[in-house]
């Protein structure tokens, strides 16, 4: 009898050749990582990085166990001190949008330039090229190792409201709007007159409810995850932003891994980024019709208003992301500005 293995473990480690079965036994793991993200455990992005860490643990035979921790495990400080906590070396992996990794490297603010990216599908192909490149280059400078392929998908963003519409830049006088920490997001909400207020992904909802904020503004997948389609009642198509998830590492621990090891993490970050950006987009697409069902409001939006409102935002970040990152991205989408 085969003592001290679990059927697990003996399956998992077991090749057939011919008719003899031979059995390798799981080792025990080398290599133990924390992966933060700040989305909620049901979405699309939790659920596509466990099954990513489960085929690494699988694909290197129990060498490597990562931990997936969703809504950056509660940490008070949310996104910024996960981030800090990624420099530091203290979690070895986590995800985040470029605005707020932009605190630290201003040039993957780029990601979120407003009115930039017409689609989901344009903005994945932008990151999935030079842009992305040179904002990894940036990004190595700060202790942090971007992956090639490493934009999770979260959507293009849409302005949820409370009391009332908005439908031109006009509306969103006096209006208290949620956004994440960074600037870009701050000065392209100033510029049609609104007042951002920023928290953490997982303090939207009590936000909203307390009055702290009359709106926020995320995809469609961000109402359903947090339940926030509970408290908004128009939603307003701006498509004003994509936002995704960037895919990291702290840059000391990854280059300290053995090349096998990189290799299975890096082809599996590959592999299941693509299979959830496709989960996403199908998601955001189908919760239209749920939320209509719901009594939410939907509203079109003629964006020309408000891109007349950003000629100051557009040379403000031309500036600050430099000219080499500036002709990168209109590179990919056209003339800025």
């Amino acid at each position: 009898m085969l003592k001290g293995w679990t059927r697990r473990s003996v399956l998992s480690g077991a090749a057939v050749v011919g008719s003899a079965l031979i059995v390798r036994p799981t080792l025990a793991a080398e290599y133990r990582f924390s992966q933060y993200h700040n989305q909620a455990a049901s979405g699309t992005l939790h659920k596509n990085l466990t099954a990513m860490w489960e085929a690494v643990r699988a694909e290197t035979n129990g060498r490597v166990e990562t931990t997936v921790y969703a809504e950056n495990n509660k940490l008070p400080g949310g996104d910024p001190d996960a981030l800090k906590m990624l420099i530091a070396g203290e979690i070895q992996f986590f995800t985040l949008m470029g605005g707020i990794i932009g605190t630290v490297v201003p040039a993957a603010e780029a990601q979120q330039l407003p009115f930039a990216f017409k689609s989901a599908a344009e903005a994945h192909k932008t990151i999935d090229g030079p842009l992305g490149t040179y904002i990894g280059e940036e990004m190595a400078a700060k202790g942090m190792y971007l992956f090639p392929v490493a934009g999770f998908d979260n959507g293009m963003r849409q302005v949820a409201a409370i009391p009332r519409a908005v439908t031109t830049p006009e509306d969103f006088a006096g209006m208290k709007i949620r956004v994440p920490p960074g600037q870009m997001m701050i000065d392209t909400f100033g510029a049609f007159g609104a007042q951002p207020v920023t928290t953490s992904a997982n303090q939207i909802y009590d936000a909203l409810k307390t009055g702290k904020v009359d709106a926020q503004e995320n995809p469609l997948a961000i109402l359903e995850g947090f339940k926030l389609y509970e408290l908004v009642k128009y939603v307003n198509m701006t498509n004003h932003m994509w936002s995704g998830f960037n895919a990291m590492a702290n840059l000391t621990v990854w280059k300290s891994l053995p090349p096998d090891i990189k290799d299975v993490i890096e082809r599996n970050f590959t592999k299941y980024v693509r299979r959830q950006r496709q989960d996403q987009a199908a998601l955001n697409a189908k919760l239209r019709d749920d939320f209509v069902k719901r009594g939410l409001v939907f509203n079109e939006v003629d964006q020309a208003a408000f891109r007349a409102k950003l000629p100051g935002v557009y040379a403000i970040w031309k500036e600050k992301l430099g000219t080499k990152c500036w002709a990168l991205m209109e590179t990919e989408v056209g003339k800025l500005g």
